[in-house]
């Protein structure tokens, strides 16, 4: 939002836009200390330091490690919104698939700690992962819009349902590389987003679907 008094999502009122500025860069730096360490190791203490300012100042926003986090959460789904739009309003046909999937790839691999917070977090409170559920699903309807209209018709239920389950099987793929690792190709190699660019396009059927066989 840009009135710094209006109450955010997760945390507390900001009142003044030199709070705003506080919120921001507390987690700006909470992402920061993700891409080195896991979040529980990381204490309010040492992230509030991170950032220039006393643990206070984090209490003064946040009620808790738990509410953080959350907030973590929202910044994560407003980038990804921004992210998708661009990408589907401005990348070509041929290439759609594929720089979807190395972006995302890419944005996972260099957030994976913080997205392995998240999965763990979300088998302790089932109910925080629904914001996440809701956002993919988004997407995906998105997604389903710009190939429909490529198509020139609406896809039918079993289109829809294919398009819907390859970026399931993305992200179940990307989810299960974090978590487990369980090879043989591993996140952060090349081939990974190779495989899975090819896996989506198959699943989808989306190069016959916008015309490109």
């Amino acid at each position: 939002m840009s009135d710094a008094s209006a109450p955010l999502k997760h945390g507390r009122k900001i009142k003044q836009e030199r709070g705003r500025k506080t919120y921001d860069a507390l987690i700006a730096t909470g992402f920061k200390l993700l891409e080195q360490r896991e979040l529980d190791a990381i204490s309010i203490a040492e992230l509030a330091k991170a950032a220039g300012y006393s643990v206070g100042a984090f209490y003064a926003r946040f009620h808790s490690k738990d509410e953080f986090f959350d907030a973590m959460i929202a910044k994560h789904l407003e980038h990804r919104d921004r992210m998708r739009a661009r990408l589907l309003a401005t990348t070509p046909d041929d290439v759609l698939i594929d720089k979807l999937i190395e972006e995302l790839v890419r944005y996972y691999w260099k957030r994976r700690r913080f997205w392995r917070a998240a999965l763990v977090r979300s088998i302790r409170s089932p109910d925080f992962w629904e914001p996440i559920s809701k956002h993919g699903r988004a997407f995906a309807t998105a997604l389903i819009a710009r190939i429909s209209e490529k198509a020139g018709r609406p896809l039918t239920a079993t289109e829809d349902t294919n398009v819907r389950f390859a970026f399931q099987l993305a992200l179940g793929t990307i989810n299960n590389a974090i978590i487990n690792r369980p090879g043989p190709i591993m996140l952060g190699q090349a081939q990974f987003i190779a495989n899975l660019v090819r896996a989506v396009r198959i699943v989808s059927d989306y190069d016959k679907l916008v015309g490109l066989e």
